[in-house]
């Protein structure tokens, strides 16, 4: 099956050393272009296995994705033959169709057409399994593909479960009858475009919250610092919505997933991967046109959407009063200057911190990729490197502890036709537990030991074993330098390099700067007129 796909001149051909780097990198490839999968192969047993997390990621952020896996004959299957397992059905649910299709044979070779158009169809928003079992000799010749039998429609019965995805509800909640304060959020992987989201901002006339993954923030009035705004208890009591029009994902807030959880609003989720509702205060699904033909009562007697900007505006000039005012990095820093210094190019950002930095301090100008399907920190570098496959130049923000996970990632990654800028922020460890209730209840030892987990790594020797370019940087001006020198967007798509920032700070300090921001909200909040 490699050689084959390796002779196939349509075909672009990526060699991933490590399986699980391979499938995040199938996934970034499967990100770009939508509906568009890429195919990922490997051999039989564990090396499947390793695509696992990939493949869930995949599922839960409707990217498309087809998994090959070679695998044993039937009669080599439960008797104990080397680099054998049970790989039917091996993900579960995570993948939208599974099938068998059992060793070629010349005799069924009409079906193949059919079950490629099968496979191509189901892939189109989800990933799709085919184990492909082969007998001895494992190397064939290619051949030409057999005759086109004509059967056009991609059916094919192969005896295994489709996986649809839930259908948009009629839009019948009364949300057109008297809503005085309604409210748009906007997030990743709803499959509207800006110009989408925009309209339905003008239709309603309602605020529009927009988190780094929606592609809104640019748009004029967006509010992109919810969760300071919404820590001020008078305004987030003041400012409960009724009803709650939710593009796409939710943000990575948990702040404002509480406050929507107090105000017992009604949420209608418009587009995204699936169904979402973690609130268990879904009403309604509905397509972006049942919205738009939908009539809001808007509301004449108190300037909500008015509120809402002059909150923003305040939380922006406290805020960009502080940063102008450091000369050392800290990391909610270093994320509103990558945001601000990305000149175009396409971002990747990692879970946990940064997602969470660029979302509350990022600005208009932060607008990212990022898997928050499963929320998980693996295959940041991965997923980048797929998006740069496809001739995007990259920038990806990521910590300490995604980078070492993804280590494997930059296995011959300067050898890459790629456009690629790896910032990596070093807390020596995990950073967001210095924020949850362990960091104060736990002995300082046992804090550090469970969830601290320093490594000791020098990442900076790290990326230098694998012969890329690096850069360190303590200062705003310095990494202000360092990434316009680098910028991947100032290069043509066919120029190649790849480049790693590391970037060091403290935990402990960490806790503290990002106090430090969401107090002077509160304060400016606290100073503005009722």
């Amino acid at each position: 099956m490699a050689v084959a796909i390796a002779a196939h001149r349509g075909l672009d051909v990526h060699v991933v050393h490590d399986e699980r780097a391979a499938a995040f990198t199938a996934l970034g490839l499967g990100s770009v272009a939508p509906g568009v999968p890429a195919l990922l192969l490997c051999t039989s047993g564990t090396a499947a296995v390793n695509f696992h997390p990939a493949v869930v990621e995949a599922s839960l952020s409707a990217i498309p994705m087809i998994v090959l896996t070679a695998d044993r004959p039937e009669e080599m299957r439960g008797v104990g033959a080397p680099q054998t397992i049970d790989q039917l059905n091996l993900f579960g649910g995570a993948v939208a169709w599974f099938h068998d299709a059992g060793v070629p044979d010349a005799a069924t070779s009409h079906e193949w057409r059919t079950l490629a158009r099968a496979v191509v169809a189901h892939a189109r928003d989800a990933p799709v399994h085919i184990n492909l079992a082969f007998r001895e000799p494992l190397l064939g010749e290619v051949g030409e593909l057999p005759p086109d039998g004509g059967d056009r429609d991609g059916s094919f019965d192969a005896g295994g479960d489709v996986r649809s995805a839930p259908q948009p509800s009629a839009l019948d909640v009364d949300v057109d009858v008297d809503v005085q304060r309604g409210l748009i959020m906007a997030g990743g992987r709803s499959g509207l475009e800006p110009g989408q989201i925009e309209a339905l901002v003008d239709h309603t006339r309602w605020p529009l919250l927009a988190d780094p993954l929606s592609g809104a923030r640019r748009l004029d009035g967006a509010i992109t610092m919810g969760d300071s705004i919404l820590r001020h208890e008078g305004f987030a009591a003041a400012h409960a919505p009724e009803v709650v029009l939710r593009i796409g994902r939710p943000p990575a807030s948990r702040v404002v997933s509480e406050w929507l959880v107090r105000s017992r609003c009604r949420i209608v989720q418009v587009g995204g991967p699936g169904v979402i509702d973690p609130e268990r205060l879904v009403v309604a699904r509905a397509t972006p046109e049942q919205v738009l033909a939908a009539e809001f009562t808007r509301s004449r007697s108190t300037p909500w959407a008015a509120r809402w900007r002059r909150a923003e505006q305040l939380a922006v000039d406290a805020v960009e009063t502080v940063f102008a005012a450091q000369e050392q990095l800290t990391e909610p820093l270093v994320a509103r200057i990558v945001a601000e210094e990305i000149n175009g190019g396409d971002l990747v950002v990692a879970s946990s911190m940064p997602i969470r930095d660029l979302e509350w301090f990022g600005g208009s100008h932060a607008q990212a990729f990022a898997n928050r399907g499963a929320n998980g920190i693996d295959g940041t570098i991965s997923t980048a490197l797929g998006r740069a496959l496809c001739g995007l130049g990259v920038t990806v923000l990521l910590g300490d502890l995604a980078f070492l996970h993804d280590a494997s990632a930059m296995i011959a990654l300067a050898d890459r036709q790629v456009r690629l800028r790896i910032v990596v922020i070093d807390n020596n460890g995990g950073g967001i537990f210095s924020f949850l209730p362990q960091a104060s209840a736990l002995d300082p030892e046992r804090f550090e030991q469970l969830f601290g987990t320093p490594h000791g790594s020098d990442l900076a020797a790290v990326a230098r074993a694998h012969r890329l370019e690096v850069h360190t940087a303590s200062t705003q001006p310095e990494l202000r330098r360092i990434l316009r020198d680098t910028d991947p967007t100032s290069m043509a798509p066919t120029e190649s390099a790849v480049s790693v920032i590391v970037i060091a700070t403290d935990r402990a300090a960490n806790v503290e700067h990002h106090r430090l921001l969401n107090d002077v909200v509160l304060a400016a909040l606290d100073d503005r007129p009722s």
